[in-house]
């Protein structure tokens, strides 16, 4: 018996939430979020993995979650764009994209996004031709090239700062607590 004719429960994380769902297990994993999850981040753009438009983290690697069975992210942990930032603190690479406009239709946005969160993790400060090889395979119709390579720049920076701060923050607890 096929897994199609018989879904079975499965549990996932994502966005840092545990959730029980009963679904066919080949599934891919953009009808997941966006029909069971009603997680609209992730877009249907060629279905094919190729456009990069449904792009979401598995275990803060970029994946195209349009031809990624569900049941080969059981037990990883799945962040969509909604659960990067929120509306009272965007994440920095989302910050940057509106601080450079970025983003005109917004086809490309949440892979464009995605891919830069991810490539900020393997390499906090890449060159502009290490921010070309990244992006490359994401389609951008608009041709707003410049002003993504300038968010990814700026959301470097940003990501740098947040971490020297969270650093000075626990530093300073720290002292208060040597000095209680």
């Amino acid at each position: 018996m096929s897994d199609q004719a018989h879904p079975s429960p499965l549990q996932l994380n994502v966005n840092h939430l545990n959730h029980q769902l009963i679904v066919p297990h080949n599934t891919a994993l953009l009808y997941i979020l966006r029909n069971d999850l009603f997680l609209n981040g992730p877009k249907f753009g060629c279905g094919l993995g190729e456009c990069g438009a449904c792009t979401v983290l598995v275990d803060n690697r970029a994946v195209r979650s349009c031809s990624v069975p569900v049941k080969s992210v059981i037990g990883k942990e799945v962040i969509t764009l909604e659960g990067l930032g929120n509306q009272e603190k965007l994440h920095p690479v989302q910050q940057a994209f509106i601080q450079t406009q970025a983003a005109q239709c917004g086809y490309c946005l949440n892979g464009m996004i995605m891919g830069t969160v991810a490539l900020l993790k393997k390499i906090p400060h890449p060159t502009d031709i290490q921010i070309r090889h990244a992006l490359n395979h994401y389609l951008c119709r608009c041709g707003t090239h410049i002003e993504i390579i300038e968010a990814v720049n700026i959301a470097a920076q940003l990501m740098t700062k947040d971490l020297s701060d969270l650093d000075q923050n626990v530093s300073t607890s720290q002292k208060n607590d040597n000095a209680q």
